[in-house]
């Protein structure tokens, strides 16, 4: 349950999203998510807390745990997608 709730938040799963091919700087991140400096920064502090995202040289990136769930959540996407596209 802890990790759905911070999966919830808002932008969280974006953060994800934008960092699955390369590091990106904070202004990067922020203009590629969406966020506001505030939120970005709050959902950042949370992802760094939960080892899913680091800090490193080239900016923002996923750990090998946030690679490794970025992985699990690809079935959750799938199934969206044909949940989705069921709806129509």
């Amino acid at each position: 349950m802890v990790l759905l709730d911070l999966l919830g938040r808002r932008g969280a799963l974006r953060i994800i999203w934008e960092l699955r091919q390369e590091a990106l700087t904070f202004r990067a991140l922020q203009d590629a998510a969406e966020l506001t400096p505030s939120t970005l920064n709050t959902r950042l502090k949370e992802l760094r807390d939960a080892r899913i995202v680091a800090l490193g040289e080239g900016g923002y990136a996923l750990t090998a745990q946030g690679h490794e769930l970025r992985q699990s959540l690809a079935a959750l996407t799938q199934w969206a997608e044909v949940w989705a596209d069921d709806l129509h």
